[in-house]
């Protein structure tokens, strides 16, 4: 018998949840996105076509069991749909509001290639998760059996935090240390509220502390507790301390007053909005109210600086990217948002250096698109003689980042890395050079999603049970 609910995209338009008028929401860091209300909900995911070749989940990192679960939810069955989403995403309700679905899930959507609007997948998971909190169906961590292993994880962001949910429900001890006073990682500090709401991920944080993870915050691995201490602690010990380093630009006039990192214009935002006094803010060194600001980047970092620095009260706000809109790396859903909250794109453009100290202009080279690169993507050409000058009194520098040199920064031997800087671990079990260690997330993969973070997470998680479960069989033989 065929399921009345489900098949409808030839009938039912795409709706994605009422999104606050840009006057309004440019004012706040709350999230941009309504709820849907349950039958809104099971309306949209009722258009799903139930394929029977999956392209959403196929292309989603987690492999997530999409159609199922749409299924669930425009049958009314909602606690099921939640618990199906949470088998495979420790963390569904962020996902459901940052990964960029026009590139994975909803981007391969079958119905999308034909013409009807893809399935609103992200926020129906959003939906899902958020009313499974709400209705008081998400479990507690609570381990049937406690182990006496303990593992240590560096790093409280998706992929540390991701393995210590998992390791943690099987009842293995688990340590997560991490440089910051919050645990979350980007999700904290690094990711604005209008994207991810705090209180969202201190929900889970607040979670996992009450499972039994402990938190060894303000912790400079190499500074207050040596590589080799956590190491002989633990009988495992998982390295997920994502890339920080920035990317710099070598122009003149890049050390001037003003020209600033993208990582530490979040980290104060962010700091800001959990109501920290901030001296950067306080003093207008990192805070772009009332001043003329340009984003050099392309990338979503580079979308959370420009709308920031609106809701900050900035007077103007340019992003200066060298290639054109078809070619921008970043989520185009993004860029429709921050061009409705009044941002303005300078396309081919790319900064040839920066006048005054505190800096006062931006000198801009135009550019055109020329035979593709290595990569693939056109390559940005200058162009002679269409130079300008900028105005600028904030300059945020959104290049992207590399990975610290954790040998060298952590004084440990053999821990082998790639010639991009990033950990060597194998690629099913992410066990590195150093036996028991483990590595996931961006410091193995270089800056990628959140998404992937959790991916490798889990099946670091899932390689080191396997391994405690061989010992212990092996002692009890």
């Amino acid at each position: 018998m065929a399921d009345t609910q489900m098949l409808k995209f030839v009938s039912v338009d795409r709706d994605m949840p009422e999104k606050r008028m840009p006057n309004l929401r440019r004012t706040d860091f709350r999230e941009i996105y309504g709820e849907y209300a349950a039958e809104k909900a099971a309306e949209q995911a009722g258009r799903c076509s139930q394929c029977g070749v999956p392209y959403c989940q196929t292309h989603c990192p987690l492999h997530n069991n999409i159609p199922d679960w749409l299924r669930l939810t425009a049958q009314g069955r909602l606690r099921e749909a939640y618990d199906l989403s949470q088998a495979t995403n420790t963390f569904p309700e962020i996902c459901g509001r940052i990964c960029p679905q026009d590139r994975l899930c909803e981007g391969n959507c079958v119905i999308e290639q034909s013409g009807h609007g893809t399935v609103t997948i992200g926020s129906v998971e959003k939906y899902l998760t958020d009313t499974a909190f709400d209705e008081g169906w998400v479990p507690a961590i609570a381990p049937k059996v406690e182990r006496d292993e303990s593992v240590g994880i560096i790093g409280a962001g998706p992929g540390g935090l991701a393995a210590a949910d998992m390791l943690r429900r099987a009842g293995v001890q688990v340590t997560v240390y991490d440089r910051y006073d919050r645990a979350g990682g980007l999700l904290t500090y690094g990711i604005p509220g209008f994207k991810l709401e705090k209180d969202v991920v201190m929900r889970r944080i607040a979670q996992l502390e009450a499972g039994g993870v402990a938190f060894e915050l303000d912790c400079n691995v190499g500074e207050d507790r040596s590589f080799e201490d956590i190491r002989a602690a633990h009988s495992s010990v998982i390295i997920a301390t994502g890339v920080y380093k920035s990317r710099d630009l070598p122009a003149p006039g890049v050390g001037a007053e003003g020209v600033v990192r993208a990582i530490d214009y979040l980290t104060v935002s962010n700091r800001k909005s959990f109501g920290d006094e901030v001296p950067e803010f306080v003093d207008g060194s990192l805070n772009a109210g009332g001043k003329r600001v340009v984003v050099i980047g392309g990338g979503d970092t580079a979308m959370d600086c420009v709308r920031t620095a609106v809701r900050q009260g900035a007077t103007s706000v340019k992003c200066l990217y060298r290639r054109d809109r078809v070619n921008m790396p970043g989520s185009q859903r993004e860029v429709q948002n921050a061009e409705e909250e009044g941002v303005e794109f300078v396309w081919l453009s790319a900064p040839k250096g920066f006048t005054g100290d505190p800096v006062d202009g931006v000198m801009v080279q135009k550019m055109r698109l020329g035979a593709p690169d290595a990569s693939g993507r056109q390559a940005p050409e200058l162009i002679e003689g269409a130079d300008y000058v900028e105005g600028a009194d904030l300059v945020i520098k959104a290049l992207g980042f590399e990975p610290e040199n954790l040998p060298t920064l952590w004084g440990t031997e053999g821990l082998e890395v790639t010639r991009w800087g990033t950990v060597l671990a194998d690629f099913q079990s992410h066990e590195t050079s150093l036996p028991g260690v483990y590595a996931v997330g961006d410091i193995v993969r270089g800056a990628s999603l959140v998404v992937w973070a959790i991916r490798d997470g889990r099946e670091a998680a899932e390689a080191i049970l396997n391994r405690l479960n061989d010992a212990a069989q092996m002692a009890a033989q």
